[in-house]
């Protein structure tokens, strides 16, 4: 657990992870907005995690899959009919944090996608492989290797 502890402390000093939670969300954040070309939010910015050209609004989601969870759940999206954001780019990561496939997914799509689950006030949404083949859905993970 201390080298756990001083691994989560190098990525920060690095600019990488910018909390002390699941570096997970912190890399995608940080691994998308670099390869994209956005600007990273303050971490405490509503709806959305950067900022693209002309103020387009991104969500950043991922997902770590292992041998004892396979699950491509990303994690809960709540105000999604308020429309925070235009694009979710959404990371799905092997157990060793090679990027099985990312996606740039439009609003509409996360909304048309996803199930609101009352008992959490928020939407599922499962980065499903059959996204990939979606016409409104663009293959980003080229990019992001």
């Amino acid at each position: 657990m201390r080298a756990y502890a001083a691994i989560l402390d190098e990525l920060r000093v690095r600019g990488i992870c910018r909390t002390s939670n699941n570096p997970v969300a912190d890399y995608s954040e940080w691994l998308v907005a670099s390869r994209l070309g956005l600007d990273l939010c303050k971490s405490s910015s509503k709806g959305f995690d950067a900022t693209g050209p002309e103020g387009v609004k991104y969500q950043i989601k991922a997902r770590r899959v292992t041998a004892s969870n396979a699950s491509v759940q990303l994690g809960a999206i709540r105000g999604l009919d308020c429309r925070q954001f235009d694009y979710m780019v959404a990371v799905l990561f092997e157990s060793d944090f090679s990027i099985r496939y990312a996606l740039k997914i439009p609003h509409e799509v996360v909304v048309e996608q996803s199930k609101f689950r009352a008992h959490t006030n928020a939407h599922i949404f499962h980065l499903r492989r059959t996204l990939i083949d979606h016409p409104k859905v663009e293959q980003v993970t080229e990019r992001l290797r």
